[in-house]
């Protein structure tokens, strides 16, 4: 799998990949739509999951973020991998 801008070594990268790609509507039902070029770019395909990453602030969300959830999962391995070994080590 290719390494994403979301991958373990993502603190080590220029931010600067990130931009505002829509402004998108929610409608009635709280659900929305993602674009269908920034699907095709992402590589996004139905049935695929996407893990919603909220960032909070003084105790109200601020940002919500989709991370695809097998670069999720990678993230989530890379930073708990070394401490698993760590742990295991003592």
């Amino acid at each position: 799998m290719a390494q994403g801008c979301c991958g373990p070594q993502a603190a080590e990268r220029n931010a600067a990949c990130c931009k505002v790609e829509a402004l998108i509507p929610i409608d009635a039902r709280g659900q929305i739509v993602l674009p269908k070029d920034l699907r095709e770019r992402a590589h996004i395909h139905p049935g695929d999951k996407l893990a919603v990453v909220a960032f909070e602030n003084e105790g109200s969300v601020c940002c919500i973020a989709l991370v695809k959830a097998d670069s999720f999962a990678d993230t989530v391995k890379g930073m708990l991998g070394p401490m698993m070994n760590e742990i295991m080590q003592e």
